[in-house]
């Protein structure tokens, strides 16, 4: 009688893995989406081709397999002279530029993609990204052990509030916080009656509509060159009507809207995916500005996000004073990263570093 086989007979072949340019967005983006980590699971086929469609870009994707399914999805389009042949991953303004690269994704996969990427490019850029940006920061250790540039420009520090559990049975917002809010919602009814709304899923596009009005009375509209204006035509708009496309993006906007007699008085914007929040954009009418009406929502908005299990919420960069009061904290610092492969291209970052540094400040 045949000995039975152990499992320890078995020898664990190294993964088939293959890297691959294909032009335009690949289908596989979803693919590895959905396989990644769940705070970058909105960086889907949808959000690069919103993005392609309100900036512009002839994009191609990085396609790396490991045992014939997609681990890694890095699309990319030219920047500057295109004799340099320098690329950049697409995006919106925020959150980060990063691309998806799935939880079992090894270091084999990121080896083929640097093999890959440097028969098409000379240089990446990526970011600005987080320092603990799981795929921006695998990628960038292992191009490093490659003999490639990599060089920074810091961005700043992201801000991040922990909501607590609703279980917890503390109080939160704290008593004192409720009352200075029922104070100021007393003065802002005496304008007119107060609206509450929260926007989600089938309110788009429609809905950016309101979130527009509030900002073409705000602060920036009047004293920037409105080139961050978030839901106007000179703004980013085009952006978020072309990302709604994807039902699935749909599904992760979200908005609070306050009005005032039925007219948009201030808004609250955020992506939401799942445990995490990220804080998008607020505004609000300068009008109504002694009763603190961006405050008021952001409070409702926050419980409401902890109602359904949100756990943090992230508010990116800039702005801490505000933050600060609701009780945000510094946290991991944001980035701008090139990257140069080996080579004359690498050492020509190495010398050149300073003057991408110093953009940072300039």
């Amino acid at each position: 009688m045949s000995k039975p086989m152990l499992l320890t007979d078995f020898v664990r072949l190294p993964p088939n893995v293959r890297g691959d340019v294909v032009a335009g967005l690949s289908a596989a983006i979803d693919t590895v989406a959905e396989r990644g980590p769940q705070s970058h699971r909105f960086l889907r086929f949808g959000w690069y081709a919103a993005a392609l469609a309100a900036y512009g870009g002839q994009a191609r994707t990085l396609v790396v397999t490991q045992d014939d399914a997609p681990v890694l999805t890095l699309p990319f389009v030219p920047i500057g002279p295109r004799l340099l042949r320098i690329a950049a991953v697409p995006g919106c303004y925020w959150p980060f530029r990063s691309f998806g690269l799935a939880l079992e994704a090894g270091d084999a996969a990121l080896k083929t993609a640097l093999a890959t990427l440097a028969s098409h490019v000379t240089g990446l850029r990526i970011g600005p990204v987080y320092d603990t940006d799981p795929a921006a920061t695998a990628l960038i250790a292992a191009a490093r052990a490659q003999g490639w540039t990599a060089i920074d420009r810091a961005i700043g520090d992201s801000w991040s509030l922990d909501l607590p559990l609703s279980r917890e049975g503390q109080p939160w917002p704290r008593n004192s916080t409720l009352r200075k809010n029922r104070f100021h919602e007393k003065h802002l009814a005496e304008h007119g009656e107060p609206g509450w709304h929260f926007l989600a899923g089938a309110d788009w596009p429609a809905a950016f509509a309101g979130l527009g009005a509030v900002e073409q009375t705000s602060w920036i509209a009047h004293a920037t060159d409105r080139t961050g204006m978030k839901f106007t035509d000179d703004g980013h708009l085009a952006f978020w009507q072309a990302a709604v496309a994807d039902p699935a993006l749909a599904g992760m906007f979200r908005a609070a809207l306050l009005t005032v007699d039925g007219a948009p008085a201030a808004f609250s914007f955020d992506i939401d995916t799942g445990e995490l929040l990220y804080a998008i954009a607020n505004s609000y009418d300068p009008r109504f500005g002694r009763h603190s009406p961006g405050k008021l929502l952001y409070w409702r908005n926050l419980v409401a996000a902890q109602g359904r299990g949100i756990r943090r919420v992230d508010w990116g960069a800039g702005d801490s004073g505000y933050k600060q009061v609701i009780g945000a904290t510094a946290d991991a610092p944001i980035r701008d990263w090139l990257l140069f492969r080996p080579g004359l291209p690498a050492l020509a970052g190495r010398l050149l570093g300073w003057l991408w540094r110093r953009s940072a400040t300039s």
